[in-house]
């Protein structure tokens, strides 16, 4: 598939996925949902691609959804009485993709992040903000609710009470305040972020990639999981890993007191 609002580079273990419409802020419209779908899809089945890198091209990172594109013609249809236009997946699929995506992601938000942006943010595994950034959960001011899993995702990053306080105001946040209540797990000045988030998606890419697999299912399954299952998924886990030959190239590596490669075997 040729994508038209996004870019897709893949370097050394690293796939950088780029919103690509800096005319309009990268707003979200039905062509780059699709084009988001596919080329998720495609890196969920690619071994090579070892920890994802989402960021914005131009001065955001993504202004949420593209007002006209994405609103406007549903009003529109609504009035006329016409069924409204659905993507051929919807917002549930798209969520569920990220959120089962193998390797880590990391979103790299080079400006603002407000509606859909932030709760794509949101389903990302990390996030590092520039100075610059900006971030809004702003869908009450267009009489809607937070979607993409936000009002899942948001609670157990801020807590609940914060969490009622940015949805029900639509409030936009700078980054420092972001970091602040663990809406972002750093801030960077602007010239730093491109180098800084390399840095950390380099380091993950280095490392054992079925560790970091089964290690991040782990800790989402325990979002929601007593400690008895946790303990058994732990157990199945590092049985697993006992007998890959990273684990093997890690110990050898740890006494040569050399730096390991692993290959995901």
């Amino acid at each position: 598939m040729a994508y038209q609002t996004i870019l897709l580079k893949k370097e050394k273990g690293i796939a950088t996925i780029t919103l690509n419409r800096p005319e309009r802020l990268n707003a979200l419209n039905n062509e780059m949902a699709e084009e988001l779908w596919d080329v998720f899809t495609n890196l969920s089945r690619d071994e090579e691609a070892r920890v994802l890198v989402v960021t914005g091209a131009g001065r955001a990172f993504c202004a949420g959804a593209d007002v006209r594109d994405r609103f406007l013609k549903r009003i529109e249809e609504r009035k006329r009485g016409e069924r409204k236009a659905e993507l051929r997946r919807g917002m549930t699929e798209m969520v569920m993709l990220l959120r089962n995506m193998p390797q880590p992601i990391i979103a790299s938000l080079n400006g603002p992040a407000v509606g859909f942006g932030c709760t794509f943010a949101l389903a990302c595994d990390m996030r590092i903000a520039s100075e610059e950034a900006r971030l809004g959960l702003v869908f009450v001011r267009v009489g809607l609710v937070p979607e993409f899993g936000s009002t899942y995702f948001l609670p157990r990053l801020v807590g609940i009470g914060k969490a009622c306080e940015l949805v029900f105001s639509g409030r936009i946040i700078d980054a420092q305040e972001a970091k602040e209540i663990g809406l972002v797990n750093r801030v960077v000045p602007a010239g730093e972020l491109e180098k800084v988030t390399h840095e950390l998606a380099e380091s993950i890419a280095k490392g054992p990639p079925l560790a970091i697999q089964l290690a991040k299912k782990g800790l989402y399954q325990g979002l929601d999981a007593d400690l008895s299952t946790q303990v058994q998924y732990e157990t199945f886990a590092i049985d697993f890993c006992f007998q890959t030959e990273d684990h093997e190239e890690g110990v050898k590596a740890f006494l040569e007191k050399r730096e390991p490669v692993f290959k995901g075997r």
